[in-house]
C-alpha cells in the first residue's frame, strides 16, 4: 500500500509541477507570481521531479518552438516525424540538452521571459544529484515493497518528467478528437483528463495557447484549472486576462510572442 501511495503522489505532484510551473507559467506566462512564490514553485518542481528535473528555460524554449512549428519538420517533438515514441523522446532530449548547456541559441521569438535560478539549475543537472534522488526512490522501495512486481515501477520514478512529456507529445498529437481546426494534428485525448491534469487537451490548448483553462466543452474537465483559480483567490498567483486569437496575430501566438503582447497590454 505504501508503494502505491508513494507512486501516485510522485506521479501527480511531478505532473502538477510540469503543467503548472513549466508549462503554464514558464512557457506561456498565463499568470504572474512574485519572486517568493516563483522560487517556491521552482524548488517544488526540483523536489517533485527529482532525478528527472526539467530545466524551466530549456523546457520553455522547446515548448514555444512546438507551438510555432506544430507538427512540421521544425517541431522538436511531433510524433508524425518519428517511427515510435522512443525515437521522438531521444530527439527531443538532444534538442533540450543543446539549450540546457547553451550549445545553441534559440530564435529571438523563443527567448526570454522564463524563470531562471542558476544555483538550482547547476545542482539539478549534476549526476550526483540525479543519482541521489534515484537512490532515495530505490531505498523507499527496499523498505516498503511487499511484492516483486512493485519494483517494475521504479524506472518510472527515475524518468518521471520525460515520461510525462512523452505521453503528452505522442498521444496529444495522435489519438483523440478535435474541437478546432488548428492546421496541425493536435488532439484532445481524454475528455476527463485527470490522469495528465489537463495536458492531453492539446487541441484546445493549441487553439488558445494562453488560456489557462484547457477544457472548452461542457464535458471536459481540466483538473489544474480550479487549483489555479484557488491560488488566484489566495493571491499566490495573478491570472492574466485572455483574448480569443485573430488572424492578424495567429502566427504571433504560435511563436509565443503573445507573451510580449500580454506584458504590453497589462502595462497600458
Amino acid at each position: 500500500m505504501a508503494i502505491l501511495v508513494f507512486f501516485v503522489c510522485h506521479w501527480f505532484l511531478s505532473l502538477f509541477a510540469q503543467t503548472f510551473f513549466l508549462h503554464r507559467y514558464s512557457s506561456h506566462k498565463m499568470f504572474k507570481m512574485n519572486k517568493f512564490w516563483e522560487r517556491f514553485f521552482y524548488s517544488f518542481t526540483f523536489i517533485t521531479q527529482g532525478s528527472s528535473f526539467l530545466n524551466p528555460r530549456a523546457y520553455a524554449i522547446l515548448h514555444r518552438m512546438h507551438h510555432a512549428y506544430s507538427d512540421t519538420e521544425k517541431d522538436p517533438h511531433s510524433p508524425h516525424f518519428f517511427k515510435d515514441v522512443w525515437h521522438m523522446t531521444m530527439e527531443t532530449k538532444n534538442i533540450y540538452m543543446d539549450y540546457l548547456l547553451y550549445k545553441k541559441e534559440p530564435e529571438p521569438a523563443f527567448r526570454g521571459n522564463y524563470p531562471t535560478w542558476p544555483i538550482i539549475d547547476r545542482i539539478s543537472d549534476l549526476w550526483v544529484t540525479r543519482i541521489a534522488f534515484a537512490v532515495g526512490y530505490t531505498a523507499f522501495y527496499v523498505a516498503f515493497a511487499t511484492h516483486w512486481w512493485m519494483y517494475l515501477l521504479l524506472p518510472i520514478h527515475y524518468f518521471m518528467g520525460p515520461i510525462h512529456g512523452a505521453i503528452v507529445n505522442w498521444c496529444g498529437h495522435k489519438y483523440g478528437y478535435s474541437n478546432f481546426d488548428n492546421h496541425d494534428h493536435s488532439k484532445n485525448s481524454l475528455p476527463l483528463d485527470f490522469l495528465m491534469m489537463g495536458e492531453l487537451f492539446q487541441n484546445n490548448h493549441h487553439k488558445r495557447p494562453n488560456d489557462p483553462n484547457f477544457a472548452k466543452k461542457w464535458f471536459e474537465v481540466d483538473p489544474t484549472w480550479p487549483l489555479m483559480r484557488a491560488m488566484h483567490a489566495l493571491r499566490i498567483i495573478r491570472l492574466r486576462k485572455t483574448y480569443p486569437p485573430t488572424k492578424s496575430h495567429l502566427r504571433v501566438i504560435r511563436a509565443e510572442e503573445q507573451l510580449v503582447i500580454a506584458e504590453e497590454t497589462e502595462s497600458v
